[in-house]
């Protein structure tokens, strides 16, 4: 049997860092590349990326929407790229972000959480806002192959502090009730459970209890998006050693060089590394 996810990411950030760098091929960035903003572009994009990133992060994460916009063939190359970074060894979370019910839920695990999908990814993204207990068959699929799940937990974007800041029963916000969840399935997993949160870096402090989650905290935003690796303390606290960091653009912005990507990347991993270190 594969060996947990929780187990296989805590390996690779004591390895390699704790460094997650997304893949997500906007149109600006196919541009910025000299790529035309088509599938052959998306596929140069993806191809080099992998190549440049394979066995130097702990995990790299691909955005679906921006290989699905050029439909199946857009799929095929997401594919590919999922191929040829698992085959490295990488870890693979594939940024979905989704959630339904009963066997359309059940549908999403077979398609991303098992082995013999061309799309099947290390983790996946998802939300729990038809409820935690929604997201049962993913996490059970996931849990039964050795694969993980992040759960949307408290997003960057403005607009998400509305639903997951709000009270719910018990005087608990409902981002606080999805984390207590959480802890129960991950209780007594060694090193670490294989379901996470996804936190944005730019969040600020979170006022939330992380510290009995015994799962990995995705931390997209950093980079481009505003997050800076030193205020990493500021909003996890003493859940510091559970964050993946994540960055995309401003890595990405590198290319299309291999060596300039990794550079980057490793630039981001010194840093985020850096300021968890100092703070541990």
């Amino acid at each position: 049997m594969t060996e947990p996810f929780g187990a296989r990411l805590r390996a690779a950030m004591d390895s390699l860092g704790p460094l997650c760098v997304g893949i997500d091929p906007h149109p600006s960035l196919l541009a910025s590349w000299g790529l035309s903003d088509d599938v052959n572009g998306l596929e140069r994009f993806g191809r080099t990326a992998g190549e440049a990133l394979a066995g130097r992060v702990a995990a790299v994460k691909p955005q679906s929407a921006f290989f699905e916009r050029f439909g199946s063939r857009g799929i095929a190359v997401l594919e590919s790229v999922i191929r040829q970074l698992r085959e490295s060894g990488t870890l693979v979370i594939l940024d979905v972000k989704r959630g339904d019910i009963g066997s359309t839920a059940a549908a999403y695990a077979d398609a991303y959480l098992d082995p013999a999908s061309p799309l099947c990814a290390d983790a996946i993204t998802v939300s729990p806002y038809l409820g935690f207990g929604s997201l049962g068959p993913i996490i059970d699929k996931a849990q039964q192959n050795g694969f993980g799940a992040f759960v949307l937990a408290l997003t960057s974007n403005p607009e998400g502090a509305a639903v997951q800041r709000a009270v719910a029963a018990g005087g608990r916000t409902v981002a606080q009730t999805i984390i207590d969840e959480i802890s129960q399935v991950n209780a007594g997993v060694s090193p670490m459970g294989s379901v996470g949160v996804v936190i944005g870096a730019t969040v600020g402090p979170t006022g939330h209890e992380l510290i009995n989650l015994n799962g990995p905290i995705l931390a997209p935003g950093l980079g481009a998006q505003g997050g800076r690796a030193e205020d990493l303390r500021h909003v996890f606290g003493d859940a510091i050693g559970l964050v993946l960091p994540s960055w995309s653009r401003e890595v990405l912005a590198a290319g299309p060089n291999p060596a300039a990507l990794r550079a980057a990347a490793d630039r981001a991993r010194e840093s985020c590394a850096s300021a968890i270190a100092v703070t541990a």
